[in-house]
């Protein structure tokens, strides 16, 4: 049997990583492991925030002991133990980068190389961090590909936001009913705005 844990970027669908790992690995292997597999920096001071169920804090575990034990001291089946449901372990300390992980229990798994991926799903977070958006993170409207045909709800939100551009339509502005006035006046055809007379008019002084 090996624990299984899923790291879990917050706000984001595109992102997991499923690992595996004997509950004699510590902390630190598995934080080298992670380092190694999502090119995390590594001159960066890190933490893994231990969380119960409840979310409560319970402990931290770090490069230096904060009153729970070192990375490189620590398993994974101690943290188990103690009721550690999900850790947020921050790679980079200084600037608050950090992913989530979360214990899913014991799987059937290979008991050779501790940790290991079993599963992945979208680029390193540095990726977001750059401005990358998963498809699964892209509102409801722009979730079709070029060339697709748009689905009917997508034609109607599109027409509804068309619609609510449009100037809103005041029936005061009209009277019994007739056509608005056209604001621009009829010109003849000269170039100065003047009157021509051919001569055939009556001109009064």
């Amino acid at each position: 049997m090996v624990y299984q844990y899923r790291v879990t970027l917050t706000g984001i669908k595109g992102f997991f990583r499923l690992y595996c790992m004997r509950p004699e690995t510590t902390l630190y292997t598995f934080h080298k492991q992670m380092r190694a597999d999502m090119e995390f920096a590594q001159d960066q001071l890190i933490l893994f925030k231990a969380l119960d169920a409840a979310g409560n804090v319970v402990a931290r575990y770090g490069q230096f002991d904060l009153g729970s034990g070192t990375v490189d001291t620590v398993t994974v089946a101690q943290t188990v133990k103690l009721g550690v449901a999900s850790f947020v372990y921050f790679y980079d300390v200084t600037n608050r980068k950090s992913v989530n992980v979360t214990f899913e229990g014991e799987v059937e798994g290979v008991a050779g190389t501790s940790p290991y991926i079993l599963e992945t799903k979208g680029p390193n977070p540095i990726d977001f961090e750059n401005g990358y958006v998963a498809y699964e993170d892209l509102p409801n409207e722009q979730r079709h590909l070029p060339g697709e045909p748009e689905d009917e709800d997508e034609k109607a939100h599109k027409m509804r936001k068309k619609a609510s551009l449009l100037p809103e339509f005041d029936p005061e502005d009209e009277e019994d009913g007739d056509e608005p006035e056209d604001e621009e006046e009829e010109y003849d055809d000269d170039e100065d705005g003047k009157e021509i007379f051919d001569g055939s008019e009556e001109l009064s002084l």
